[in-house]
């Protein structure tokens, strides 16, 4: 049995009727840039979410850079990020020329480990990117005190997080800003890449409107040297239709990742656990294994896709060598590189497909 790491088509079989009244709508409209889609999108996401106001911009990448140019980081500034995390949320930083610190992470959820913070901390950190890794909420109130301590912004990345919740409120609503990603393998995916700033500070989200459109407040007059960052038209209308059924999408996968969890008691794994305080969407379910590569091929030879997040840290990528991280300062991330294996995990992972994945584990486990 055929089971793919994650069914994009299915996505959109299920809505193709809503999906394709939208895109015609777009089309007949004559609006295809910043128009009545992207506002609308932006009021109902910023709804979503709990939060002031929305931005909707060009990609995830975007949506964290803009937010750190806005809020005046610089050259010789640092922001402090964690060690295991996807390459993007460092490369936000290059846009200014600060530098990213690396924080370890917990050893059970994978985030920004709050107990190692403020040793980070030095006279020229402006900023704290915790990130909602894997769908799971990072531990925010003693990351929030931290920083409030220090008076340092704190910048949610939420790409991978969508509809997740820390302490009853929607990540995304719990620092100065937040950053997504809308690419199409996300929990709320576009058909392209796609990305949003959400914040409650009004004064923020006029600087990152202006940045995202040429520094621009009206056509040919420019105030800032800002850039090209614009969520479609299109894109807005499809993710429009998707965030209708976010929550019941992200409900289908908690039973999904129920099942695993249940079907993988007495393997070995070492499983994910979600924080009681916690609302996990399982962007990813992770699982880790010294035997990961001998587990991967057998489950590649039953035809059950796989994925690694991420096989290589950022802090061991060419692009960073000269920060001259050393491996020993942060011990978690350097064991998952070899050690955490994806399994496939979505809305629309059938039982059948779950029953043969926890079936050929557990048989390679015994």
């Amino acid at each position: 049995m055929q089971v793919p790491f994650l069914d994009v088509r299915a996505a959109y079989e299920e809505l193709a009727g809503q999906v394709d009244e939208a895109v015609r709508r777009v089309l007949t409209s004559g609006r295809y840039v910043l128009g009545p889609e992207v506002t609308a999108f932006e009021q109902e996401f910023a709804a979503f979410v709990g939060a002031g106001h929305c931005v909707a911009v060009g990609t995830g990448l975007d949506a964290l850079g803009l937010v750190v140019e806005a809020c005046g980081v610089s050259d010789g500034d640092e922001v402090i990020v964690p060690a295991h995390t996807f390459v993007a949320t460092w490369l936000a930083t290059l846009r200014v020329g600060a530098t990213p610190v690396a924080v370890d992470v917990e050893q059970r959820s994978y985030t920004l480990d709050p107990d190692l913070l403020e040793a980070a901390i030095t006279p020229r950190t402006r900023m704290v990117v915790p990130v909602h890794l894997y769908g799971s909420p990072a531990e925010m109130e003693p990351i929030a005190a931290v920083t409030a301590r220090h008076g340092l912004f704190l910048l949610e990345d939420a790409a991978q997080a969508h509809g997740a919740r820390y302490r009853g409120m929607r990540v995304g609503s719990l620092g100065g800003a937040a950053a997504w990603s809308f690419y199409p393998g996300k929990n709320l995916g576009a058909l392209g890449d796609g990305g949003a700033v959400t914040t409650d500070d009004a004064g923020l989200a006029e600087r990152i409107r202006l940045l995202r459109d040429y520094g621009a407040p009206e056509k040919y007059r420019h105030e800032l040297a800002g850039t090209n960052s614009r969520l479609d038209e299109l894109q807005a209308a499809v993710l429009r239709v998707k965030l209708e059924h976010l929550d019941e999408w992200n409900d289908r996968r908690r039973s999904a990742a129920a099942r695993y969890l249940d079907g993988f008691a007495g393997t070995g794994l070492v499983l994910p656990e979600t924080p009681s305080d916690a609302e996990h969407v399982w962007h990813l379910f992770v699982v880790r294994t010294p035997r990961r590569d001998e587990l991967r091929r057998a489950l590649a030879e039953a035809e059950i896709e796989t994925g690694i997040h991420y096989p290589r840290a950022p802090h061991r990528q060419p692009v960073f060598a000269e920060l001259g991280i050393e491996p020993e300062s942060v011990p978690v991330t350097e064991a998952l590189q070899h050690e955490i294996l994806s399994l496939p995990i979505g809305p629309h992972l059938s039982d059948e497909q779950i029953g043969h994945v926890v079936d050929r584990i557990r048989a390679f486990a015994s």
